[in-house]
Parts: structure tokens; C-alpha cells; sequence
């Protein structure tokens, strides 16, 4: 029988006592935010208090020791004034854990071969609401800012490194998730092989592409439009963009935080980038040899993207975003994106 997934068990009542027991007075509504990786919530306070945002961690997925260096790096980032919504303190915490309730005898029965305790308990953090839109990436004002902002992040990633989160490098994000595919997951066999030969290629060529010295900081991660948003400037001039995740943060080369923000290729990319590190740049140093790895980095998000789907299957929510995954079609897909993706490669490097 089916195994009842933790997420099948935070109910609106759950989150709701949760972030009641630490002190704060809600006012009984609760709002679903975009989230898949984890599950996030918007509960307004009563007697007009701000609106807080309740993000409970997917299960497993980080340990309690690499969840507090991701908010210690949000709270060192707010102490040196890089815009960052940040965790509250509450109750002299900023993650707290909610242990479910027992399950009821039918729910017992639906989740029979479950593992019990930990499988159903959650950590989770509170913090404020902050809305904005995204950056238009179009715009080179935008982009400069956005490379100034960026480089503010990389200037106190840079101090000290993450102990407990893994780093973002070939093994992590290519041969790790590799492994995976081929001998945990059922890859439509018609194009395993190929898959498997294609994958075997790109990683070694991205394995060479890393073999330089480049520096490894803390990083957002997964810096992409969506995860960054942008407010307008008030009277006092305070606005402009802002993050509000750092779920993916890891140790890794600062061009991590510079690729996802640029698209295209050719003029697009090199005008796109161009801006972003006029900004970059006039706030700190950036190596230009780093630049061979975007589509490294490009590849190694692809066979990780596919890795993660895999393992997120039995999310009660997958069907519903990602019906599309895994079919011979998708597996199809892959394949000519790979091989694009190895000519890519094989390219000449932006030259900025």
C-alpha cells in the first residue's frame, strides 16, 4: 500500500498551531505561497500586524545542522545591510520543529509500511512577508544593480564557509545524480543507454572545464529571476530587489549567482552580461577564467534537475506540476537537449 507522504498531514490547522505556539496572534486565514520544494504560507496577525510567512523544510531533504547555516546566513546578510528577508526570532529561536500528532486509526491503515516519528515531524522558520516583482532582466539599469546586489552577498559569502551544506561541484550536482537515474530509477529503456553514454561524456568535458583553481564562496544557489524580487523606490529611495529564499545556498564559484540571470547566446548574452558585471564588479573582484563554466554549470542544473524530479515522486503534489516527467517523450527530450547542450560546451567561451 501506498506510503502517506509528511506533507499529506500538515493541514492548515497544524501550521496554524504551530506558529500560534510561538507567540504570535494569527487571525485565522491562511494562504498557500508558491512553493514546491517545501510548503509555504502566508497568516496575517490580528489587530493589523504584518503578515508572516511560515516556511515548513521538506522532510529529509536538509538536516537541522544545514537548515540554522542557511539562516545564519540570511542573519549575517541583513547585520552588513544586503537586503534579505530574514527568519524572526522567536522565542529565542529562529527554527523550531512541529512533531505531528499520532495517527488516527484510517490514517494508520492508508500509511501501512510507513516509518513513524521522524518521517512526520517538520522544522520551520517564520518570517516577515515582503512582496515585489520580478527583475526585468531586459532592462541593463536592472542588471547592473542586480550585479552590485549580488556581489554585496558574495562579499560576505566570501568570509567563512559553510561546514555541514554540501558543495555545488561535478560530484554533487552530476555524477551523484547520475548514479541515481541509472541505478535507483527507471529511465524508459529505449533510451537509457544512449542516456547513460551521453551523460558519461558531458560530465567528463565539465569535470575538465573545473580543473582550475577557482575560489568557492557561499552562495544563493539558485539565483534565478523567481527568487529574487524587486520593490519600487519609496520617497527615501529605499527599494530595488531583494532575495527571499536560500533554500540552495552552498559553497561554489560566484558565476553560480551570474549565469541563470542572463539568457540567450551571442549578443544577448554577452550585452547581458556585460551589465551585470559593470555592477558586479564595481563592488568586487570577479576572476574572469570562471566564465568557461557556464555551461558546465548549465549541464550539470539538467542532470540534476532530472535526478530531482525522480526523487520527488511520491509528493502528493508532483502529479499535479509535473505529469510530463519521465515519459519516453521527456527521456526524448533530454537527449537532444544534452546533445545541444555538448556542442554548447565544445563552443567558444563569453568573452566579456
Amino acid at each position: 500500500m501506498k506510503a502517506l507522504h509528511p506533507f499529506e498531514r500538515l493541514t492548515p490547522h497544524h501550521v496554524m498551531d504551530a506558529v500560534c505556539a510561538l507567540g504570535l496572534a494569527l487571525d485565522g486565514r491562511i494562504t498557500s505561497l508558491s512553493s514546491y520544494e517545501n510548503r509555504v504560507y502566508a497568516l496575517p496577525q490580528e489587530e493589523r500586524q504584518a503578515t508572516v510567512v511560515a516556511k515548513f523544510y521538506r522532510p529529509k531533504r536538509w538536516s537541522h545542522e544545514q537548515i540554522q547555516e542557511e539562516l545564519a546566513f540570511a542573519a549575517e546578510l541583513v547585520e552588513q545591510e544586503v537586503p534579505m528577508v530574514a527568519p524572526l526570532v522567536l522565542k529565542g529561536e529562529t527554527l523550531h520543529g512541529l512533531v505531528l500528532p499520532p495517527l488516527s486509526a484510517d490514517e494508520a491503515h492508508d500509511a501501512e509500511g510507513t516509518q513513524r516519528g521522524e518521517d512526520l515531524d517538520f522544522w520551520f522558520s517564520v518570517s516577515p512577508a515582503r512582496g515585489g516583482r520580478l527583475p526585468e532582466l531586459d532592462d541593463e539599469e536592472v542588471l547592473e544593480w542586480l550585479g552590485r546586489f549580488i556581489a554585496r552577498l558574495h562579499a560576505v559569502g566570501q568570509v567563512k564557509s559553510f561546514v555541514t551544506r554540501p558543495a555545488l561541484d561535478v560530484h554533487t550536482h552530476g555524477w551523484r545524480p547520475r548514479d541515481f537515474l541509472l541505478n535507483k530509477f527507471d529511465i524508459a529503456p529505449r533510451y537509457k543507454k544512449a542516456w547513460s553514454e551521453l551523460t558519461q561524456e558531458a560530465l567528463e568535458r565539465v569535470e575538465k572545464a573545473f580543473a582550475f583553481d577557482y575560489q568557492k564562496i557561499r552562495l544563493h544557489g539558485d539565483c534565478h529571476a523567481g527568487n529574487i524580487l524587486w520593490t519600487p523606490l519609496d520617497k527615501e529611495g529605499v527599494g530595488g530587489p531583494h532575495f527571499v529564499d536560500l533554500d540552495d545556498a552552498r559553497m561554489g564559484p560566484a558565476i553560480q549567482d551570474l549565469w541563470m540571470l542572463t539568457g540567450g547566446h551571442g549578443q544577448e548574452q554577452y550585452r547581458s552580461f556585460s551589465a551585470l558585471l559593470e555592477g558586479y564588479e564595481s563592488v568586487r573582484e570577479f576572476d574572469r577564467r570562471e566564465l568557461a563554466l557556464i555551461e558546465p554549470l548549465r549541464t550539470l542544473r539538467m542532470i540534476h534537475y532530472s535526478a530531482w524530479l525522480a526523487q520527488r515522486m511520491g509528493d502528493p503534489a508532483f502529479e499535479r506540476h509535473f505529469s510530463w516527467f519521465a515519459t519516453e517523450q521527456y527521456w526524448q527530450e533530454q537527449l537532444v537537449a544534452l546533445s545541444d547542450q555538448m556542442e554548447r560546451m565544445q563552443g567558444p567561451v563569453l568573452y566579456v
